[in-house]
């Protein structure tokens, strides 16, 4: 029976509870002659003779009356299973667009965002330039500056900072900076290193992550979040916050999807969640002050 596969019994599902080959071949669409060879092949692997064939079509034998009880239990279970399946596929989506630094310190304190329990699931964007609500591009947009147009509803949080770090065990008397390159830079932050007339810039990336990793692996010094660098154990900062660079972070929804309750439910966590970390966007917490967290 360990071979006999599922096609095969769905298969001889409809054979017996139709009667015959016409009516399994009306129901999957498959010819006569091909089920009736399904069902030899099946007696075979069973060891079992399942049908008493005759001018009036298929009728089930004891051990075919056997497999049939058999056959509808595992439909039985394979029909739970998908409805449970079902189940979450019909959960509504909430989808969340940021920043990458952004997304990344969502991810490391998702409890405060999204837990398994939610009725609802989570899509998380990365998306360093503005969001289209009109296109619903998300539901919800972490923004680096107020909307000055658009449908949309919005909620202040907190100022962001940023400075220069390096890694711990970096040379004071090494020059080399590390930067995004011209073709990626998009914000302030991303174009702060390569606008500075005397710096010697000797490596650069397309991608923020690896700008962090170069930075930590001591390539040189490089400009991220607050958020992110004072919470790095293997990075100190090279400098003072950049005043020129903080920005104040603005929570947007499209004022037609806040409506729902579970877009509003991540909003509030959201606006929560960087509430409580208000000190560290604004660089004010001590490096090394609070359980940070390692990029690996």
């Amino acid at each position: 029976m360990k071979d006999a596969s599922w096609d095969d019994l769905q298969l001889f599902f409809h054979v017996a509870t139709g009667g015959g080959l016409s009516a399994a071949a009306a129901r999957t669409g498959l010819s006569a002659p091909t089920i009736g060879r399904r069902m030899l092949a099946l007696e075979r692997v069973t060891g079992r003779s399942l049908f008493s064939r005759g001018p009036t079509g298929y009728l089930l034998a004891k051990d075919g009356q056997e497999l049939l009880d058999r056959v509808r239990r595992m439909q039985d279970a394979a029909q739970a299973i998908s409805d449970w399946r079902g189940e979450v596929l019909m959960l509504p989506i909430v989808s969340t667009a940021a920043d990458s630094w952004t997304l990344r310190f969502i991810a490391d304190h998702l409890a405060g965002v999204w837990t398994p329990k939610d009725s609802f699931r989570m899509c998380y964007k990365t998306c360093d330039a503005s969001v289209d609500f009109t296109y619903r591009e998300a539901h919800i947009a972490i923004r680096h500056s107020r909307p000055d147009s658009g449908n949309v509803a919005i909620r202040r949080s907190v100022k962001v900072a940023h400075a220069a770090y390096q890694a711990a065990d970096f040379a004071q008397t090494n020059c080399n900076w590390i930067s995004l390159g011209t073709d990626t830079a998009i914000t302030p932050a991303d174009k702060w290193t390569f606008e500075q007339p005397d710096y010697w810039i000797t490596s650069w990336t397309n991608t923020p992550h690896m700008l962090f990793y170069l930075i930590r692996g001591g390539a040189g010094r490089g400009v991220l979040p607050c958020f992110i660098g004072d919470q790095e154990r293997k990075l100190v900062r090279a400098g003072p916050v950049i005043d020129d660079l903080t920005y104040e972070m603005w929570i947007v929804a499209h004022d037609d999807e806040r409506q729902r309750p579970d877009v509003r439910i991540v909003i509030d966590r959201l606006a929560a969640l960087f509430a409580d970390h208000e000190d560290l966007f604004a660089g004010q917490r001590p490096q090394g002050s609070a359980k940070g967290f390692e990029i690996s």
